[in-house]
C-alpha cells in the first residue's frame, strides 16, 4: 500500500516537473563534467613554453622513458592477447561452478591499490620464495628490470582486455559456432575461422584498454621496478626534486599520449556503432 502510494507520488512529481528543468539538468551536468575533466588536462597543456617543451622532447631521459612505457605497455598487450583469449573464451561459453567467483577475481587487479600489487608480486616472486629461486634459476629477474614493469603491467591491464573479449565473444551468436561444429570443424577450428574472425575488433580494443591502462600505472611500479624509470616515475620524480615547472613538459606528452590511444579506441569501435 505504502509502495503503491509513493510510486503514485513519485510519477505525479516527475509529471509536474517542468521540461525546462530536466534540460537544464542534462546540459549542465553534462558541462561540468567536461569542464571537471578537461580544465586541469587544458591548464597543465597550456602551462609548459614552447621552449620547455622542445626542451624536453629533446632530453634523451624523457624519450627513454617514454619509450620505456611504450614498449613495456605494447608488451602487456600482447601477453594478454595470447594468455586472457582462451580465459575470455571460456568465461564467455561455459558455464561452471565458481564462475562468478573467478570473474570477481579477474576483476581484482582493477579495485585493490596499486601498492598492493607491488608489494603482491614482490612476496611471490622475492628471493627469499621458492617460485623467487626458480625463476632466477631461469635467469628471469623481476626486481628493478623491464621483466618485473612488463609483469606489473599485465597483471593491471588484464581485466580490461579479458572484459572486452569476453563481451566481444558473447555478442557473436552461439549457433554458429554449433553449425561449424555440426560440419565436422573441430572445437580449435570453429574458434580460428569463426569466433576470432567474429570478435577480433573486440580483441584489438581490449588490447588498446589494457596498454593505455598500462601507460598510466604509476603505484606498483614504483615499488617493483623504479629504475629503469618509465614516464609516469620520472613525472614523479622530477616533481618531488624540481617541482611542478620540470613535471608539467613530461606530463604533457603523457597526456597526448593517451589521448592518441582513446582516439584510436574510438576511431577502431565506430564501424560497429554505424553498422548498428
Amino acid at each position: 500500500m505504502n509502495t503503491a502510494v509513493w510510486s503514485r507520488g513519485g510519477a505525479s512529481i516527475f509529471r509536474s516537473l517542468p521540461g525546462a528543468c530536466f534540460g537544464f539538468w542534462l546540459i549542465g551536468s553534462a558541462a561540468l563534467v567536461l569542464l571537471y575533466i578537461g580544465l586541469p588536462l587544458a591548464r597543465t597543456i597550456a602551462a609548459p613554453s614552447w621552449e620547455q617543451l622542445s626542451t624536453t622532447l629533446a632530453d634523451p631521459q624523457v624519450l627513454e622513458s617514454v619509450w620505456l612505457s611504450m614498449s613495456t605497455s605494447g608488451m602487456a598487450a600482447l601477453i594478454a592477447f595470447v594468455t586472457g583469449t582462451p580465459l575470455a573464451y571460456v568465461m564467455a561459453r561455459r558455464e561452471f561452478p565458481g564462475k562468478k567467483l573467478v570473474e570477481s577475481l579477474i576483476d581484482l587487479p582493477i579495485m585493490i591499490p596499486h601498492p598492493v600489487v607491488g608489494i603482491a608480486l614482490l612476496g611471490l616472486t622475492g628471493r627469499d620464495t621458492a617460485f623467487g629461486q626458480a625463476l632466477q634459476a631461469l635467469g628471469v629477474e623481476i626486481l628493478g628490470t623491464r621483466t618485473g614493469i612488463v609483469a606489473v603491467l599485465v597483471f593491471v591491464g588484464m581485466p580490461f582486455y579479458v572484459n572486452t573479449v569476453k563481451a566481444g565473444i558473447e555478442s557473436v551468436p552461439a549457433r554458429l559456432e554449433n553449425v561449424s561444429r555440426s560440419l565436422g570443424a573441430n572445437p580449435a577450428a570453429t574458434f580460428f575461422r569463426v569466433t576470432l574472425p567474429l570478435s577480433w575488433r573486440y580483441m584489438l580494443v581490449g588490447m588498446i584498454m589494457c596498454m593505455a591502462r598500462a601507460i598510466s600505472e604509476f603505484g606498483a611500479i614504483i615499488i617493483v621496478a623504479y629504475h629503469p624509470m618509465i614516464a609516469p616515475v620520472l613525472m614523479y620524480e622530477r616533481f618531488t626534486a624540481y617541482g611542478l615547472a620540470w613535471s608539467q613538459p613530461v606530463a604533457v606528452i603523457l597526456i597526448v599520449v593517451s589521448m592518441v590511444f582513446f582516439l584510436a579506441l574510438r576511431t577502431i569501435s565506430l564501424p560497429r556503432e554505424v553498422d548498428q
